[in-house]
This record gives structure tokens, sequence and C-alpha cells, in this order.
């Protein structure tokens, strides 16, 4: 599995120009049955990142731009009368797809964005009494800019933790913003894009990533990474129980990508940034990720 996820890095990465590590752990949570929430600048390939992603991976992809009017209904669907039938046709909205795009998601109002709570913990939507199953996989991609608040809704704790991780894509290199300008348009590269696997191999692959053995030790490690976020008064609140599952299923992801089926505390340390930056506050500042903590707390923690 290490080679066949290598050459879908490197097809992606023909059209995302140096940032192999970010295409990875874009792989790594939508394998691990997760949804990614990338937070950067405008311009940066947020969008085109969830594109190329969906086409290499021969998923079906739609894109909501999320404004401050948009509604539950322009996500979920809504019922139409139809006068021949006399009766009400569904018509299914954005959210049924395998790869959904929601762009700028504090943008709309709490309403609209807690439309798609259920959609992403019980991959299912409630409408007018009846529970519609989502397709598989579902994988949602929203991103939010950090800099622009004015007039945006920022997302609530529990809408966070919907979102298995957080990443940021950042500004390109030298070298490879030189070929951004010198080089053919990303669209027209993306338009040359073969899908190297179907959804019947995503599924296919998640449910081995499930399968992926962690030890006792292992997990014994885990729950005093856990332990510590509560006890050691350097974090607002500690990681919950669900933090840990997240932690769990997406270093089991990253090892089983990587060749492996079994996890090392080094994938718990490599994929923790990722998965819980979102998740916990310094003390002192509620609005600020305490990474000099976080390293802190993986220096102090021991391995068993």
């Amino acid at each position: 599995m290490a080679s066949q996820f290598e050459s879908i890095v490197k097809i992606i990465g023909t059209v995302i120009l140096g940032k192999s590590d970010q295409i990875r752990l874009a792989l790594t949570c939508l394998f691990a049955r997760g949804h990614l929430l990338i937070e950067d600048l405008p311009g940066i390939g947020k969008t085109t990142l969830a594109k190329v992603l969906s086409r290499s991976l021969g998923l079906d992809f739609r894109r909501v731009q999320f404004t401050a009017d948009l509604l539950p209904a322009d996500i979920l669907g809504i019922s139409v009368f139809d006068r021949k039938t006399s009766a009400f046709v569904f018509h299914p909205g954005p959210v049924f797809t395998q790869v959904l795009l929601a762009d700028e998601i504090n943008r709309a109002t709490p309403k609209t964005q807690s439309a798609l709570l259920e959609a992403m913990e019980e991959r299912q939507v409630t409408l007018e009494g009846k529970t519609r199953l989502l397709d598989k996989p579902f994988f949602v991609i929203a991103t939010q800019n950090p800099l622009e608040q004015a007039g945006t809704f920022p997302l609530p704790e529990s809408q966070m933790d919907r979102f298995l991780m957080r990443i940021a894509i950042g500004y390109p290199g030298r070298d490879a913003e030189q070929r951004l300008l010198k080089g053919e348009g990303v669209y027209e590269i993306m338009e040359k894009i073969a899908p190297c696997l179907t959804h019947e191999n995503v599924c296919r692959i998640q449910d081995q990533i499930a399968q992926v053995h962690a030890s006792d030790p292992l997990l014994s490690y885990l729950q005093d990474l856990l332990i510590f976020t509560r006890t050691s008064g350097h974090f607002y609140v500690g990681l919950s129980p669900r933090a840990g599952i997240a932690l769990l299923q997406a270093a089991k992801s990253w090892a089983f990508l990587h060749g492996r089926e079994h996890v090392l505390p080094e994938d718990l340390q490599k994929i923790m940034p990722y998965v819980v930056g979102h998740r916990l506050r310094s003390k002192e500042d509620l609005a600020e990720f305490p990474k000099d903590r976080l390293d802190g707390l993986l220096a102090e923690v021991p391995i068993p």
C-alpha cells in the first residue's frame, strides 16, 4: 500500500506543487473516514486540492460556497410539489456526493453550519421525517480564512470536533511557485489526470485501516497523552475520549498508508498536532493553539 499511496501523492503533487506533506495528511484523513478543515489564505490552493484529490481517487465532487444567506435546504435538498403526480418529489442537495467542499464554512449562519452535523457524524440526512443515507465514502473538506473575520460566524466547538484533522497549506516554496508561473494551467493539468482508484477501492482501504493493530502499551501511551492534557493545567480544556478515538483513527491510517499493519508511538506523535490543533486551547489565551505546550506534552509523556 505504501508504494500505491506515494504514487497517489505524486499524481496530486503534479497540481499542488511542493506540498507533499499536506497531500499525505489529506489522504490520511480521507482513508480514516474523517473530515478535513483547512484554514488558510485565499488563492493558496484549497479548492484545487479538493478537486484533484476527488478526481485522482475516482470520487464524485460537489462544492458549496457558504454565505450569510445560505439556507440548510441549499445543502441538504428540498421537496417540491409535482403537479403531474400530485406528490412531493425530493430534490437532493449537494451533500449527496462523495467529496463535498464547504468553502468558507464560517461565513454561513450557525443554523446552516449545523445542517452538516448529522451528515458528518452519521453519514445520513434526516428530512421531513425520512432518513436518507449518503454515498460511501463521504468526505467533507471545509475551508475558512483565519484573517477575514468580518461577517463570519466562528464554528462552535461541537462543529469543530466533527473534523478529524485541521491543516494549513501555506505559500509555495520559491521553486514550486516558479514552476506554477512557468507551467501549464492548473485546470489543464487536472483534466489530464486519470483516476487511479475507484470508490470501491477507497471503501476497501478504509475497512483495512480499521483493522490495523494497536497494542495495549500503545493504547496506554495514548491514554497518558489524553490524561496529561486534562491534568497538567496547561490547557483550558483537556482532550475528550472522542478526541482520543480520532487520534487513534488517524494514526492507524498514517501507519497503514506507510506500509505497516500496526501503530507505532511515532505515528501518534506525527499526526497529533493536526488532530488536536483545533481541540486544544491555551489556558492563558483561548484564541491561540499552544504549539509549544504540545511539543512539551510529547516530550514529557514517556513512551512505554
